[in-house]
């Protein structure tokens, strides 16, 4: 049995909310995409690149199927990218049952976690220079350049390159509880809150609450979006 929820804010940075969640439950269809700047290009990237994607994954889910719905989303974000003003791009993060489980499709720096048995793990890479830069020693992952290294993404839909996602499958046992999230949570919540919260006994959509609460209580510098998901 799954149990989800999802919830957004607009936080206090940005007069609109340029992320976009999606939440389906018979499968399990959950989507977070964050657009990139706060302007028209960001405002349409994340809503059609969450459209196509979701649209395109018809029967049985498999790698296939998750790299060719990311690269329709590429196609129909960059037709957007030749027509407005400005950057349209946006990150994309799934989490997506199959028959065998779960797969995790990402690409950009919004992430996807998993509580096992009181464990909790980050099962995404953030697609950035902060991330090399702090994997290989270039910068302390506190310092100002790896602060600045967060806002230059290396991989992300609308990019003019196609870059492919990653895609990740992973088993499902009972009691698990994942987190999809932008990085308005991840960059606010401390892993030990998200921890914390994660491992409450309480309903999905508290643990989502009390998620963006959290992210508005720490700054509230970002649109912040989370869904947690219970598998049981």
């Amino acid at each position: 049995m799954i149990t989800a929820a999802a919830g957004s804010e607009t936080g206090r940075r940005y007069k609109a909310n340029f992320d976009v969640v999606h939440l389906a439950e018979t499968p399990l269809r959950a989507v977070v995409a964050d657009g990139m700047g706060d302007g028209e290009g960001s405002a349409r990237a994340g809503r059609t690149a969450v459209d196509t994607f979701v649209n395109a994954l018809t029967g049985d889910v498999t790698a296939e199927t998750l790299r060719a719905a990311v690269a329709t989303a590429q196609e129909r974000v960059g037709e957007i990218g030749r027509h407005v003003v400005g950057l349209a791009g946006c990150t994309l993060t799934a989490l997506v049952e199959s028959r065998t489980g779960f797969w995790i499709t990402q690409i950009g720096d919004s992430r996807v976690y998993r509580l096992r048995q009181g464990l909790l793990e980050l099962l995404t890479v953030d697609h950035t220079m902060a991330w090399l830069g702090a994997t290989h020693g270039w910068y302390p992952f506190d310092s100002r350049e790896a602060a600045a290294a967060r806002y230059h993404l290396t991989r992300y839909v609308g990019h003019p390159e196609l870059p492919e996602p990653d895609v990740l499958s992973v088993t499902v046992r009972p009691g698990d509880v994942y987190l999809l999230c932008s990085d308005g949570v991840a960059e606010q919540v401390s892993f030990q809150r998200l921890r914390e919260v994660l491992g409450w006994s309480l309903p999905a959509s508290a643990k989502v609450a009390q998620l963006l609460a959290d992210a508005d209580a720490a700054g509230g510098n970002d649109n912040a979006t989370a869904v947690v998901i219970t598998t049981g």
